[in-house]
């Protein structure tokens, strides 16, 4: 059972990156999906989470209409598309998979597959 992030990096402010996450060893389709972030010196915030089917998605304030998660059943994997990134952006990002119901909690105990994150570093 495990989740691997990909696709993070440096970007300059008002760049782009596409995260992904690939779950393995579990019924993906079943699982809400979530990314969670931290910034250097802070703590956990939740960034994003989109349901089972792909229908329904939600953001925390400070990313929506810059940030879009979707899913890819058939290839067990979830993204992150970030556009227009800022600074305070910065944070190794996870994606963590719910079997059950849907959380916008960053608690590591809320979620039942967590990956190994991804570094994203934004900065001229």
């Amino acid at each position: 059972v495990q989740l691997v992030e990909s696709g993070g990096g440096l970007v300059q402010p008002g760049g782009s990156l596409r995260l992904s996450c690939a779950g393995s060893g579990f019924t993906f389709s079943s699982y809400t999906m979530s990314w969670v972030r931290q910034a250097p010196g802070k703590g956990l915030e939740w960034v994003s989470v989109i349901v089972s089917g792909g229908g329904t998605a939600m953001y925390v304030d400070s990313v929506k209409g810059r940030f879009t998660i979707s899913r890819d059943i058939a290839n067990n994997t979830v993204y992150l598309q970030m556009n227009s990134l800022k600074v305070e952006d910065s944070a190794v990002y996870y994606c963590a998979a719910r079997r059950l119901g849907i959380t916008t909690s960053y608690a590591a105990h809320e979620y039942d597959v967590w990956g190994q994150g991804t570094q994203v570093t934004v900065s001229s």
